[in-house]
């Protein structure tokens, strides 16, 4: 039995810690999932408040961890592990019923579970807590008060600095798409299969065809054979992007962009309301030295059009705006603004507005791949 306690504490504790870091690491992320509840929940009122609970509740799942795994006040932390397990449960049982939002993102954007399976993780996850419930009069207190809340505090204010850390400049691991490395298009994407089941209305015996090779153009075979379903098998192993850049028009340059085969410079500010203005101010001198070189330099928005006329106009900008979907925009780094520099579809780097670089730092940096005048 003593075996199954250090295994239920081990396993707890490094589920909590694992969930709290990847959440904390990205705390605008764990945002964005929050808003997508509260407004699933007609809470529109607690908006304001996403990123505040976002790095709370990311950092009271990382110090529970801590607190379990350690075994610290073992009495204490198995009536607030049990309180929590049994809460979010609950909760995540009329998710997966009532499907608010596709993915809780319990474990941030680093694995995905459709709202069943994080369901039965925490159906798991309850059992092992109700063993350290059962057990917490038996569990030895090794650690004093003193010790024991004092490593809660500290962990609780390191995390929470962190996660502070991680908001103002990016994520210390990108789990998107769009992460530095990735290329953003299939060169040569081969052709996807697409495979029909048909069944014999008489016999009722089943067969999968590659279409278009069966024998649709056949009345008799047809009017013998119902179609029942279908299923795609993509050979394509990019996960690909959602993002669709429009001018005022409606014009797509999306390939233009993405494809560009020099330096793509993607200034990203998703609602320029809320945009920090010294960082839209910054990238003027940047983008003007960089079209001088020949190099693109646009920014991504998905404000109205009046709107970037207006902080253009105020700000003096003299950059080329584009249109796209703010969710788009989102994944694509995780600042207002940040900046995306590609060439030929790869994602070379990106940076926080607090962390943009100077045009000649870059071009310094990234020499081995600046073409000759």
């Amino acid at each position: 039995m003593k075996l199954l306690h250090l295994i239920s504490r081990i396993l707890v504790g490094l589920v909590f810690i694992f969930s709290g870091f990847v959440k904390g690491i990205d705390p605008l992320g764990m945002a964005y999932r929050l808003e997508d509840y509260f407004i699933a929940w007609g809470a529109e009122w607690m908006m304001p408040l996403a990123l505040v609970l976002s790095i709370l509740l990311s950092t009271m799942e990382f110090v529970m961890g801590v607190v379990v795994l350690f075994n610290l006040k073992p009495r204490v932390n198995a009536w607030l592990l049990m309180g929590i397990m049994t809460f979010f449960t609950i909760l995540t049982f009329f998710d997966a019923i009532y499907n608010p939002v596709p993915d809780c993102g319990c474990f941030g954007d680093a694995i995905t579970l459709t709202n069943w399976q994080t369901f039965y993780k925490n159906l798991v996850l309850l059992g092992f807590t109700i063993l350290l419930f059962i057990w917490r009069k038996k569990t030895r207190d090794l650690f004093s008060n003193l010790s024991a809340y004092g490593t809660a505090l500290v962990s609780a204010i390191l995390f929470a600095g962190l996660c502070i850390y991680c908001y103002r400049h990016l994520p210390l691991i990108d789990f998107m798409e769009w992460k530095v490395g990735n290329k953003m298009y299939i060169e040569n994407p081969e052709p996807v299969k697409y495979y029909l089941t048909y069944r014999n209305k008489y016999t009722g015996e089943t067969k999968e065809y590659l279409s278009p090779d069966y024998p649709y153009n056949d009345s008799v075979w047809m009017s013998q054979w119902e179609f029942v379903d279908q299923r795609v098998e993509d050979p394509n192993t990019f996960l690909g992007h959602d993002l669709q850049i429009l001018d005022a028009e409606g014009n797509d340059y999306t390939e233009t962009f993405i494809r560009n085969p020099d330096f793509q410079f993607l200034l990203v500010a998703w609602d320029l309301e809320k945009a920090s203005t010294k960082g839209l101010q910054e990238m003027v001198g940047f983008a003007a030295l960089a079209e001088s070189d020949g190099y693109g330099f646009i920014a991504l928005t998905s404000s109205l059009q009046p709107e970037i006329d207006s902080v253009k106009a105020a700000l003096g900008l003299n950059y080329d705006f584009f249109l796209a979907d703010d969710i788009a925009l989102k994944t694509m780094v995780r600042a207002n603004p940040g900046l995306l520099v590609l060439k030929d579809g790869i994602v070379i780097d990106k940076w926080h507005h607090n962390d943009f670089p100077d045009y000649q730092e870059f071009k310094q940096e990234y020499q081995s791949l600046v073409k000759p005048l």
